[in-house]
């Protein structure tokens, strides 16, 4: 049977997470096997006999994000008349370069100005983990946990604030280990009103080591 014929769930994905997309295991052990071959290896090695199923199930993980809608963290909220900042700073995730399939990670930092609705603070750090889960460029990750947050909960101001290292620019290419690539998306209040934009940007930033 051709490899590619056989779509079974992934158990990573599959059991962790209904919602999860299926991934074609034994089409990426065969991928990864060509792979190997194609850069000289013996894909039949002893040491190797097993790394296209580690590998898969490796790829099932990092990127089980993928037909996954990171918005269901949000539908669960609480109503509350508060109307000050609520901030989660250091989110920690991985994600995985969609230029050269290399992982990049870091800390995301979420702030938002509730217009009645608030979250539960893990449900951000959840919104955070599925954005991440799938073929990234930085850039779009951080506008796209802003606009999540812009469209389900309605908010008055979400500033999202993303600081990563990547490694296809540490150990590829111009190799410069200990770069980091920040990027920010304001929406509302932090867009418009600068004292808000400081304001967040100072608790983001402030009192640190």
């Amino acid at each position: 049977m051709n490899p590619t014929d056989q779509q079974p769930t992934s158990p990573e994905c599959g059991a962790e997470n209904p919602a999860a997309p299926q991934v074609d295991l034994p089409r990426l052990e065969h991928a990864v096997r060509e792979i190997l071959a194609a850069v000289g290896e013996d894909p039949q090695r002893e040491g190797l006999l097993e790394t296209p199923a580690r590998v898969a199930r490796m790829y099932a993980e990092l990127l089980g994000g993928l037909q996954i809608d990171p918005s269901r963290h949000l539908k669960k909220f609480f109503t509350e008349k508060y109307d000050e900042m609520v901030l989660v700073r250091d989110i920690t995730f991985n994600s995985m370069c969609e230029h050269h399939l290399l992982p990049f990670y870091g800390k995301a930092h979420i702030g938002y100005i509730p217009n009645g609705k608030v979250v539960g603070l893990s449900k951000l750090a959840r919104l955070v983990e599925d954005v991440s889960k799938r073929p990234q460029v930085q850039e779009r990750m951080t506008e796209q946990i802003a606009n999540f947050l812009d469209e389900e909960l309605q908010v008055k101001g979400v500033a999202v604030v993303i600081e990563a290292s990547h490694s296809c620019m540490s150990i590829r290419g111009v190799r410069k280990p200990g770069s980091a690539c920040v990027t920010s998306a304001m929406k509302g209040l932090f867009r418009t009103n600068l004292s808000s934009r400081s304001e967040v940007m100072t608790l983001i930033y402030g009192n640190r080591d």
